[in-house]
């Protein structure tokens, strides 16, 4: 059963604040998620006015637990090496793609409970640093017989319930709502090209915390998305080899970018916000969580979606902007035509497709972009959500302060 929820009590983001998005190999690889979370954290409480001892809790998504050492105790080590007080409790989170909208929502149930007033949300992931392993050598191995290295991040990739990488889902998809080659390709081109523009019109600066990296030369400073290939052709993609389909729509060039990155959303009550004397840049007004078929599994945001308005009474029509983590263009034009989402208000400043998806990192990404922009644009409400793995969907409504 769906789930939806609108929220009877203010939350307010206070803060939001993201890495630049480093892709496959490229300049983050060497930093831990650890690392990058604590880089996103620090410019958000930076930009917010709180003190480190008036954040009662963190909760952060992380979905490559075997990326680094310490990523197991990533929240907590994220709320030590931030100066949070010792006490103050940490917990990770992992709804797979959506970890990152996972961590707002758990964050926000806290605060509704009573247990927190003001909570540190957030998503990372370093995809990069995701190991191979080697299975059942533990306890030795037979004469002869010859281990094999599994990529622990590939194999992630496919659903071993369903027997469907998730590639395939997006082919079911698009083939169940008439999304062809052409059009995926088209899509792939406008959020390459938007996010361009975006970027030039310095749409992303209010989201984005430069970091400063060591190179050969010294020390450089990185500020905007690695990933993006603006220069893109349509003719460029239509050569492109299919990946998982003969004569199918998904390509290398029609799918979410490998990457790593964090991203850092700040929530506090309503209480909290008068007695910190806080600057509230959104209300969270409802969530929606939804299984879907898992052999279908990018359709999830559609459920969620619904369940959600359905709470909270607002229609789609009253919202201004609506972005929907780009898994694959096949996967998001399917939701986009089963909600009937107008092109002009549907991630406009581009997706996963161009500036990446680090996994647990892209749904506080989303999120800390809905929030800036519909201030930037003064519009009055923005949804974020993704698909989820495994067949799942969520979604999140913010209202513009």
């Amino acid at each position: 059963m769906a789930t939806g929820n609108a929220l009877k009590r203010g939350v307010f983001v206070v803060a939001a604040k993201r890495t630049p998005f480093g892709t496959f190999g490229g300049s983050l690889k060497g930093h831990t998620p650890t690392d990058l979370q604590v880089h996103a954290a620090q410019a958000a409480i930076a930009s917010s006015g709180l003190s480190a001892d008036q954040i009662n809790s963190v909760c952060i998504g992380n979905v490559l637990s075997a990326s680094s050492p310490d990523a197991p105790y990533l929240a907590r080590h994220v709320a030590l090496r931030l100066g949070l007080p010792v006490p103050t409790p940490a917990l990770i989170v992992n709804r797979l793609c959506g970890s990152g909208f996972q961590s707002v929502v758990s964050g926000v149930q806290e605060i509704l409970v009573g247990d927190s007033e003001v909570v540190l949300t957030g998503g990372t992931d370093n995809m990069s640093a995701c190991p191979y392993a080697v299975r059942d050598i533990r306890f030795g191995t037979k004469l002869g017989q010859d281990p094999k290295l599994e990529d622990m991040m590939w194999t992630s990739l496919t659903d071993m319930l369903a027997k469907t990488p998730m590639g395939v889902t997006a082919e079911n998809l698009a083939e169940k709502y008439n999304v062809t080659r052409e059009d995926s390709d088209n899509f792939s081109i406008r959020s390459q090209q938007t996010w361009a523009a975006a970027a030039q019109s310095g749409v992303f600066a209010d989201e984005i915390a430069p970091m400063k990296l060591k190179s050969r030369k010294g020390e450089v400073e990185f500020a905007l998305d690695e990933h993006p290939k603006p220069k893109t052709t349509i003719e460029q993609l239509a050569k492109l080899p299919t990946v998982f389909k003969k004569n199918g729509v998904v390509t290398a060039g029609s799918a979410s970018g490998i990457c790593d990155g964090a991203a850092a959303v700040i929530i506090a009550s309503e209480e909290a916000v008068s007695k910190y004397k806080l600057t509230p840049l959104a209300r969270i007004v409802g969530y929606g969580v939804a299984g879907c078929e898992p052999t279908i599994m990018g359709i999830g945001p559609v459920p969620a979606i619904g369940a959600m308005m359905e709470k909270t009474g607002v229609s789609l029509g009253e919202v201004d902007q609506i972005e929907i983590n780009e898994a694959f263009a096949a996967q998001t034009l399917a939701c986009q035509k089963a909600l009937e989402i107008p092109i002009e208000k549907f991630n406009t400043c581009g997706g996963a497709i161009a500036l990446g998806h680090p996994l647990a990192a892209s749904g506080s990404r989303i999120s800390a972009h809905v929030v800036h922009k519909l201030r930037q644009k003064d519009q009055k409400y923005g949804i974020g959500s993704a698909c989820i793995g495994g067949g799942q969907g969520i979604a999140i409504l913010f209202e513009k302060m």
